[in-house]
């Protein structure tokens, strides 16, 4: 079975590549693509593989907007931390999904599952237009504050107020632009899915307000890092395979 991954952590794109031949030694990963540009630009001159695993919204946009760009019947497993509302949506279209964190079992149980189903999914026409549009409504919801804490005191915190968010010794962290810093009851995953596009992540403990960016170096190793507009004391490096998902976010 040919597999292609469409996801733009590194990291997670190397554990799911590395679970999915632990599961089925004959899986070939054909490419693993980092942003909607890059898939949309691959699918165009590279043969369709047997099945395709994304995550949903990358650093350039929801994937969706990449079947929405080409014409394919293979079957899709979205890679997902959304929440119940998203699922439904799913569920109605007959998508499967599989959820982040996921593990062995789940990846095993979705293999199977499309096996059984490759037939039927081939054939299978799919309104991804109609997800978008859902997925996209969604993220303009995005919630107007989020609740920090300090002391005993339990504060809502405007996201407008918010330029970086950070995890220091397993605790997450909010900075805000005149300063004030707060201990955040969420992951960075989660503070990812809450704060929406105008946050990018741009590693695995850094989250950055698109207002806080003051310019972007390059950096050792085709890599950049990221100058604010607030004090910060850590540097924020984006990694070689997000340089190009993150100009994008931050030209938009």
């Amino acid at each position: 079975m040919k597999v292609v991954i469409i996801e733009d952590e590194p990291l997670t794109a190397e554990d799911l590549s590395d679970t999915l031949l632990q599961v089925d030694k004959s899986i070939q990963i054909e490419a693993v693509l980092t942003s909607v540009k890059n898939a949309i630009s691959y699918f165009k001159d590279n043969a369709f593989p047997d099945l395709i695993f994304s995550d949903i919204q990358l650093g350039d946009g929801l994937s969706f907007e990449i079947f929405k760009a080409i014409n394919t019947t293979t079957p899709v497993v979205f890679c997902t931390a959304y929440d119940e509302y998203a699922l439904e949506a799913f569920k109605a279209n007959g998508i499967d999904y599989i959820l982040k964190p996921f593990t062995t079992a789940s990846i095993n149980a979705t293999i199977h599952k499309i096996k059984q189903l490759q037939q039927r999914l081939s054939q299978k026409d799919t309104s991804y237009k109609d997800l978008y549009e859902l997925f996209e409504n969604k993220l303009a919801r995005k919630k107007g504050s989020i609740l920090v804490y300090q002391r005993d005191k339990i504060i809502p915190l405007p996201v407008k107020e918010i330029a970086i968010c950070y995890v220091d010794n397993q605790i997450t962290r909010a900075v805000c632009f005149d300063q004030r810093s707060y201990i955040v009851n969420h992951t960075l995953d989660e503070l990812e899915d809450i704060l929406g596009t105008p946050f990018f992540r741009a590693n695995r403990q850094h989250l950055v307000n698109h207002e806080a960016v003051r310019e972007a170096s390059h950096y050792f190793g085709r890599k950049l890092v990221v100058n604010l507009t607030v004090p910060f004391q850590d540097d924020v490096i984006v990694s070689k395979a997000k340089s190009s998902s993150f100009l994008n976010w931050l030209a938009g």
